[in-house]
């Protein structure tokens, strides 16, 4: 990991401090590694430094920070924790960052990092600066974190949070420079070892899990992705596998990326609405809400989400494939339309499937009469694709028609065949159910007579991958890639990574009559815990978190009116 040059430069013992007792001490660089041989697990040692920050206490780290001096000869110092869960009044006095102190203990490596337990003999030699803080600046390579590893830091640069899926279960998220982090599959160009170098965990200075309060929240109690913080001072650890900053002064956020306003009103136009909702099921304790209370939650939160698009169709995935599920969804948005809205599920003519899951397709009855639907029967479908022509009932209106799709997710991995080979598993299917999704397309076209079509739904595969690119090939339209600026061109965020799997991909003709595409952000960038079966106290009758997907709205023209 180190160049031997600079492992030679920590030969020297750490030499001790003036009021310290004159007794051998083996120096923290040579207990963390840098010399050769490593001081072997087990051994006990005593060392001396400055104490450079304090976790103590069971909800926290339950140690502190000790910081080497630079040696007599080189301007180059190191840090080691120290694990102390049970210091004692007395000790506690002594481990105030600033103190020069000297304690013996035992070598231990827990979870990848090289610490020290039991101290004993903690001595206070006298009281000294607070070592100043390295800048780190990212993007920074394996070698540089591993060389600032338990020291002070500061990263002056402004940060992006780029994830925060563990912040409520260990209180940390994720960090990257220069904006949000996208799927390397995204587009062409984004490299995944870039995305490594751009990203550091912003911890809290503990391990426990489910922290209470939960940090960083804003006053609207979320932490959205999309945040800024700057000028992080703390203490870079690395453990769990990961490279983290353990702040000493609490970090200050900047709401950057807010809640986004409802969208516009359609104005006269046609709206076609796609959205993954996220398991909704009426059979409780299967795949969705796990009781009563968490489905009344979880349909009032889509509620707000489906009134707000103000959609005359919604293409639907991950609803339960039976019937009663639709039509409890469909019920309870009549209950509380607007004035004369009606709204109406169009039956799949051949079937919904085998999977536990279904696409549908939800339209407004007193706008738009369904002309003919159909659904595919090709077997490479789980989920078969749903289509609809769609006639409007206003007067010289022209027909477009949707096809709802959800493909494979890339989970639930084989241990052989249709694997990972870099855009996921079951790639091979989804390619599959692209090449019979075409077919299927030519199919309903040639028979209604209509080429104005719109592919609905989510793919489960990112801009740059095999399924993606063969629809396009075949002359479907990304009408995300080809509206919507280029930091907004996501609707779900994986382990700190954005991108969009939810497509509207429009024939042609079809494309010519689009006025507008949005992603609104409700979801995505919003922390797991406000959804349906999250954390009780914070959630809201808001559409915040409705589903782990953004919706995507896509606005028509009808040529012959407008």
């Amino acid at each position: 990991m180190f160049k031997p040059a600079l492992l030679a430069l920590f030969l020297v013992a750490f030499a001790a401090g003036a009021d310290c007792p004159s007794v051998d001490t083996t120096s923290i660089p040579a207990i963390k590694g840098y010399t050769a041989p490593r001081i072997p697990a087990g051994e006990e040692v005593t060392v001396e430094g400055i104490v450079s920050g304090s976790f103590l206490g069971g909800d926290r780290l339950g140690g502190f920070y000790l910081q080497a001096r630079p040696s007599a000869e080189e301007d180059l110092t190191a840090g080691i924790f120290v694990y102390a869960p049970q210091p004692g009044k007395n000790a506690r006095t002594k481990l105030v960052p600033g103190n020069h102190i000297q304690l013996t203990g035992r070598v231990k490596e827990y979870k990848g990092q090289i610490q020290l337990i039991r101290p004993k003999s903690i001595l206070h030699c006298g009281e000294a600066k607070i070592p100043t803080s390295t800048v780190l600046h990212l993007p920074a390579d394996e070698e540089r974190l591993a060389r600032l590893e338990g020291l002070r830091v500061r990263l002056a640069q402004p940060l992006t949070v780029s994830g925060n899926g563990d912040l409520l279960r260990y209180g940390s998220l994720d960090l990257s420079q220069g904006g949000r982090l996208f799927r390397p599959t995204q587009a062409p160009g984004i490299e995944g070892r870039k995305n490594a170098s751009r990203r550091i965990l912003l911890d809290d200075g503990s391990y426990r899990a489910r922290p209470q309060p939960i940090p960083y929240l804003d006053a609207d109690g979320t932490r959205r992705a999309g945040s800024r913080v700057d000028n992080i001072e703390g203490i870079l650890a690395y453990a769990f596998g990961e490279y983290r900053v353990h702040p000493t002064e609490a970090p200050t956020f900047q709401a950057t990326n807010p809640r986004p306003e409802t969208p516009q009103a359609p104005n006269g136009r046609w709206r076609v609405a796609v959205f993954n909702v996220e398991n909704y099921f009426t059979t409780l304790g299967s795949r969705g809400a796990d009781n009563r209370r968490e489905h009344k939650r979880q349909t009032g939160k889509l509620l707000e989400a489906i009134r707000a698009l103000e959609a005359d169709v919604l293409a639907l995935a991950e609803i339960e494939n039976r019937e009663q599920s639709l039509q409890t969804l469909v019920t309870q948005l009549n209950r509380n339309a607007p004035p004369g809205a009606r709204y109406h599920a169009v039956e799949p003519p051949r079937g919904s499937g085998h999977d536990a899951i279904r696409s549908a397709l939800v339209y407004r009855a007193d706008r738009l009469v369904v002309d003919r639907a159909r659904s595919s029967l090709a077997p490479v479908h789980s989920r078969p694709p749903l289509a609809a022509l769609f006639k409007p009932r206003r007067k010289g209106a022209r027909p477009f028609g949707v096809i709802a799709i959800h493909f494979k997710s890339k989970s639930g991995c084989p241990k052989a065949g249709d694997v990972d080979r870099g855009q996921g598993c079951w790639n091979l299917r989804r390619m599959a159910q692209a090449e019979a999704l075409i077919a299927f397309a030519r199919t309903i076209s040639r028979e209604t007579g209509v080429d104005e079509w719109l592919v609905a739904g989510d793919v489960n595969a990112y801009g740059d991958e095999a399924p993606v690119r063969r629809l396009k090939k075949d002359g479907l339209t990304d009408l995300v890639a080809a509206h919507v600026p280029q930091d907004q061109r996501y609707t779900y965020v994986y382990r700190g990574e954005s991108g969009y799997l939810d497509y509207a991909l429009a024939t042609s003709k079809l494309a010519r009559r689009v006025r507008g595409v949005r992603i609104w952000h409700i979801n995505a960038d919003e922390p797991p815990f406000l959804a349906y079966d999250g954390e009780p106290d914070l959630l809201t009758d808001t559409p915040y978190r409705s589903s782990d997907h953004d919706p995507l709205v896509v606005d028509l023209a009808d040529p012959q009116i407008d």
